[in-house]
């Protein structure tokens, strides 16, 4: 997805604004594995996907448990590095290899003090990321095994077919096990 799509799909600038936050946006390519965060880190960058898929996975033991994926066009960020500038909580990494957009967030920060374009742009962008944390909280908590995985599938077939069924498990809050039986059921 070019840059210009995803930065006019989160809130449409002014030319000048757009040139300025694009003078700090560099093409990126990593290979499948690479991780673009780690957990317990501050993290001094954000990203947009060109091409590829992403997660985002926490271990509160001795299990991964994957509660995001990314994929063209979407942000790739830890929200608190973002919006309060503390170590992140997620680990993320590559599912693909990726075409990636890169910004520093110092360089954002700095936008926003001297163009309220930019700096409007960057407080839809928190809203829009809130809005979609909130949908994957109520996806989760609100609906039984069998909901959230015809959800899925309703809403983002393709991820069915690019991310390994481990990681969909996880990410539906369910076992392996339990995901292949709900798919036997539904064959």
């Amino acid at each position: 997805m070019d840059i210009d799509n995803i930065i006019d799909n989160i809130y449409p600038l002014p030319e000048k604004s757009k040139t300025l936050l694009k003078e700090n946006i560099y093409e990126i390519t990593y290979p499948k594995a690479h991780v673009l965060f780690k957990a317990n880190r501050i993290e001094s960058t954000m990203y947009f996907i060109k091409k590829g898929i992403v997660r985002a996975y926490a271990n509160p033991g001795d299990e991964e448990i994957t509660f995001w994926f990314g994929k063209e066009g979407d942000a790739v960020i830890s929200m608190k590095n973002y919006v309060e500038n503390q170590k992140g909580y997620e680990t993320i990494e590559l599912l693909e290899s990726c075409d990636l957009y890169k910004l520093n967030t110092e360089h954002l920060r700095k936008l926003f003090s001297e163009d309220i374009h930019v700096a409007n742009w960057g407080r839809k962008f928190a809203e829009q990321e809130l809005i979609k944390v909130e949908e994957r909280l109520i996806f989760r908590q609100c609906r039984t095994a069998m909901e959230r995985y015809k959800e899925l599938m309703a809403t983002d077939p393709e991820l069915l077919q690019r991310v390994q069924l481990g990681h969909i498990a996880s990410y539906l809050g369910m076992t392996q096990v339990s995901l292949s039986r709900i798919r036997a059921e539904l064959k």
